[in-house]
């Protein structure tokens, strides 16, 4: 029988865990401690930065939690999308946390970097050669976005954390990685069932979010049988259940039933959820199907321009009655005072959009709840233009214009939104957007990550 027990210690380095639980997990000794570091959720913004997501201050608590229980049970580490982004700058941010670590606790391990930066004439090349193809919905893609962008990231797959763990290294950085290789990576390599062991991974990558409710950002825990696998959480304050470990197949998913990963596709249609206890589950019928083309996710991020924010509420229940009239009638207002004042026009200088909250704030135009239940509403100014100047130029003369724009049912001057802060309106800074939407065709899935590996 092949065995693996896997400890996820939470579901997003920096994001914190509970100590007790990571102790308690522990005591089950486990053969590998994951923990995912990244995500696109927040947007490009870190990955065309290379700033990271959470603080200094609690990746390291994090790790040096990880650290020293891994260290002391002489089993491996594996952190993927280091720094949040996953590309180069974060992995030498992260890098120097360990060190630092180190240093201060005495450890000494063979630590393994692995880099997902993409070089751009690597990209050309790859491009031209139509080794790039488009996912649904993609973006254009050619020579002239591959110079404009701040950085490309591939996600890997198990390929290189494999690679890493033959090679002695007891702690691995990753870059940008498949959330689930982290987990997958050493079960696999040990001969287990693959399709038990992507299907255990996908559970535990955002650590106790498959719980029945998350009490805390926290640990979970799996153990891989020949045939079946457990999954549970160390903290006794919370359970799994069938329902709660299935729903998590929707998370983060297009597919709830087929999850794609560079080697293959998860098929879970005929898995079993099961009680294995009050607190953990059991799950049977997992399978991967391979697949012979070899393809890893690109990610890449361009600057789209400068922003400035005005953020105000609109209780005036005859402005509220006709919003959609009053704010079509105050962005034409605004826009020929721009371009009288300041020259500028609409799509080729700056974007205007005045996003409503109480009403399609977060749907947009595909809200089908199209009535106003509220009495008042929070109307967000947002002005995105090609130089920082021109942005904040802009910004008040919007907010401005807004304040005082008037409607049919008042006489006079009159103040139709409060702003609660002071100036109006801030300086945002700059805007980034994902500029591909692209896969990778490698003949060899270690081809673009790089690994180095040194002893500390």
């Amino acid at each position: 029988m092949v065995e693996t027990k896997i400890l996820a210690a939470t579901g997003m380095l920096g994001q914190g865990f509970l100590e007790d639980s990571l102790n308690r997990a522990m005591k089950k000794k486990p053969d590998v401690i994951g923990c995912d570091a990244g995500s696109t959720d927040a947007g490009p913004y870190y990955l065309a930065t290379g700033k990271m997501r959470s603080s200094k201050v609690a990746v390291k608590r994090d790790l040096k939690l990880i650290l020293k229980a891994g260290v002391s049970a002489n089993i491996p580490i594996i952190v993927g999308s280091a720094g949040y982004g996953g590309a180069n700058p974060h992995l030498r941010q992260v890098k120097e946390i360990v060190e630092e670590i180190a240093k201060e606790e005495g450890m000494h391990f063979k630590l393994a970097l692995i880099e997902s930066e993409l070089q751009k004439e690597y990209l050309k090349d790859a491009f031209k050669k139509g080794k790039i193809t488009p996912l649904n919905p993609a973006p254009e893609f050619n020579n002239d976005i591959i110079d404009r962008a701040n950085r490309f990231v591939a996600m890997m797959g198990i390929e290189p954390y494999i690679e890493s763990l033959k090679k002695g290294a007891q702690v691995i950085i990753g870059g940008r990685s498949s959330d689930a290789s982290i987990y997958a990576a050493l079960p696999i390599m040990r001969g287990c069932s693959e399709g038990l062991a992507w299907h255990a991974a996908k559970i535990l990558e955002c650590g106790s979010a498959s719980a029945e409710k998350r009490l805390y950002i926290d640990s979970m825990f799996a153990t891989i049988y020949d045939d079946y696998f457990v999954v549970g959480p160390p903290n006794p304050e919370m359970r799994c259940t069938p329902q709660s470990v299935a729903a998590h197949s929707l998370y983060e998913n297009s597919n709830p039933i087929f999850l794609i990963e560079p080697s293959g596709i998860l098929d879970i249609s005929q898995t079993v959820y099961e009680p294995y206890n009050q607190r953990e589950v059991i799950i049977k019928g997992s399978i991967m199907r391979n697949t012979k083309d070899y393809t890893v996710k690109i990610e890449g991020a361009e600057l789209a321009g400068y922003r400035y924010i005005s953020i105000g509420g609109i209780r005036d229940p005859l402005i509220i009655k006709n919003i959609d009239n009053f704010l079509e009638g105050a962005s034409r207002v605004i826009e020929k005072k721009i371009n009288d004042s300041l020259n500028l026009q609409p799509q080729s200088d700056y974007s205007l959009r005045l996003r409503v909250y109480g009403k399609n704030g977060c749907l947009g135009e595909l809200e089908y709840q199209k009535n106003i239940n509220g009495h008042e509403l929070g109307i967000v100014i947002d002005i995105v233009a090609n130089t920082r100047e021109k942005a904040n130029d802009i910004g008040p003369i919007a907010w401005h214009t807004l304040l005082h724009h008037p409607i049919p049912e008042w006489s006079g001057s009159i103040s139709s939104i409060a702003y609660p802060f002071s100036p109006p309106g801030f300086d945002a800074g700059p805007v980034y957007r994902f500029c591909v939407n692209h896969v990778l065709h490698l003949e060899d899935p270690l081809d673009v990550f790089p690994i180095s590996i040194e002893d500390l």
